[in-house]
């Protein structure tokens, strides 16, 4: 057994070398179309400081994207600070010592601008869409608001029940709540495992020291990158950056870099039963890969072969995805969908379906048999409609420059530069059919998962059953 595992492990480093060899790259880009070929480039500065400074010019754009993303969620926080990062994102807009809060929001309005931000696991990002003669001032607008926000207190004060009506308005979307389930049970224990808003006792109890502290330990400027797109000169935009952000931190304050604690995946299920409930949301997941594994695009592949559907798109059986085309035959769903989610050092691999209260256990027998399929048979059919859509999405995900801003931002904080279009489909284009059957048998044949589910639940199988159904029975 111990060499058959270690056959297999060593046929798998074999197919990543494959498909990531530096010389499969130039040879199968110059069959790509000149649209990819010719992609606009991206410039990249490191300043002095550690901050790196990236940007696409658009030739003719009226208007520009800029923001500031940031290596610090809630993935970073402890159990007692858990949902700071996403506090501040609500404190950043409260007034600074420049800027009363009507000041900054008439300022943004005036330029016809817009500002906002958001938090994930593993990153927290603002941004400004402005015309291109104001992106000056929005660079400097989001340096007063990262870096001089006043922190009242009774801005704090008010601001907690803003959070708390947040909260229930996520709690309302079965989706989210589910989604966060899955992460408490996969990465229990583990800073993944945090909600990203933190629990209600800490929306209760944060206070402007802590808020404080979390800025002086995570925002320093290696962690940072200023992303711009559109209507952007680079050198203006580093002139800019080195004016506006050239006082950050290049350290903690106590000197001493804060890790994430590592994620470790637990085989194990959560389950909310509303037996009056006739509808169930369900999310079943395998551990999945970094964003750096040699697994990331198998995987991307993976998800879009098995697909998604939705009774409302009008699709109904016809759809290409065998898993949805059994799903809409025999009704077993109102949607199915699958899911990749990337982080630094794992992922999550698997299914979101809503369904029938009565319709779970058929619905579970055929996910998990497309599933484990993939383990043993991976047709060039649907190996090629996987990577034209993979492509499609890839490239319609860079429409607009905020769009183009955000691919930026994620991928320098995630790999440390960014990948051309070509450089990714050639990367696409060399996973071929055993590089597929390698890595669902690595992520899924035989192996634990987690399960967070909501609703009406009387016919969801158990935990057993499903990791027993997670491989075939071959004679």
């Amino acid at each position: 057994m111990a060499l058959r595992a270690a056959i297999q492990k060593d046929a798998l480093k074999a197919v990543a070398r494959r498909y990531f060899s530096a010389a499969a790259v130039p040879e199968a880009s110059s069959e790509f179309p000149s649209y990819v070929l010719k992609a606009p480039s991206t410039d990249i500065t490191t300043m002095g400081s550690g901050l790196r400074v990236a940007s696409e010019t658009v030739v003719g754009a009226e208007t520009a994207t800029v923001g500031v993303w940031i290596d610090a969620g809630s993935r970073y926080e402890t159990a007692s600070n858990n949902g700071a990062a996403h506090f501040l994102e609500h404190m950043a807009f409260k007034g600074t010592d420049k800027r009363t809060q009507q000041q900054l929001e008439v300022e943004i309005e005036n330029m016809g601008g817009h500002l906002n931000a958001y938090t994930s696991r593993e990153q927290t990002v603002y941004f400004a869409k402005v015309f291109k003669d104001d992106v000056g001032r929005a660079v400097e607008i989001l340096s007063d608001i990262l870096l001089n926000s006043k922190l009242d207190p009774s801005a704090i004060e008010r601001e907690r029940d803003v959070i708390l009506r947040e909260m229930a308005e996520v709690n309302k979307q079965q989706e989210e709540l589910v989604l966060d389930h899955l992460h408490a049970t996969a990465f229990q224990g583990t800073g993944l495992g945090r909600t990203i808003l933190g629990p209600e006792e800490n929306i209760c109890s944060l206070s402007k020291a802590d808020l404080t502290d979390y800025i002086s330990t995570h925002y320093t400027a290696p962690r940072m990158v200023i992303a711009g797109a559109g209507a952007i000169d680079h050198s203006q935009l580093c002139d800019l950056s080195e004016e506006h952000f050239g006082m950050l931190p290049t350290a903690p304050k106590d000197g001493l870099e804060v890790a994430f604690d590592p994620a470790v995946f637990t085989g194990s299920d959560i389950r909310v039963k509303f037996d009056s409930d006739n509808t169930a949301h369900v999310a079943l997941a395998f551990e999945g890969a970094s964003w750096t594994s040699e697994y990331a695009f198998p995987l991307m592949l993976l998800q879009s072969m098995l697909g998604s559907y939705d009774r409302a798109s009008g699709l109904g059986k016809n759809v290409a995805s065998r898993l949805c085309s059994e799903v809409a035959s025999g009704e077993l769903a109102h949607s199915i969908s699958t899911f990749n989610t990337c982080y630094k050092d794992t992922g999550l691999f698997g299914i979101y379906a809503v369904a029938p209260d009565n319709k779970l256990d058929d619905l579970m027998w055929y996910t998990m048999g497309n599933l484990v399929r993939y383990v043993h048979v991976v047709s060039d059919e649907e190996l090629e409609r996987a990577k034209t859509n993979l492509k499609a999405t890839m490239l319609m995900g860079l429409d607009g420059n905020a769009n183009v801003a955000e691919d930026i931002g994620r991928q320098l904080l995630t790999y440390g530069r960014r990948m051309t279009p070509a450089e990714i489909f050639s990367r696409i284009e060399a996973v071929n059919s055993d590089d597929i059957k390698a890595t669902a048998g690595k992520f899924i044949n035989d192996q634990e998962h987690a399960l967070a589910a909501v609703g009406g639940l009387h016919e969801l199988p158990d935990y057993n059953w499903i990791r027993r159904h997670s491989y075939y029975l071959r004679y």
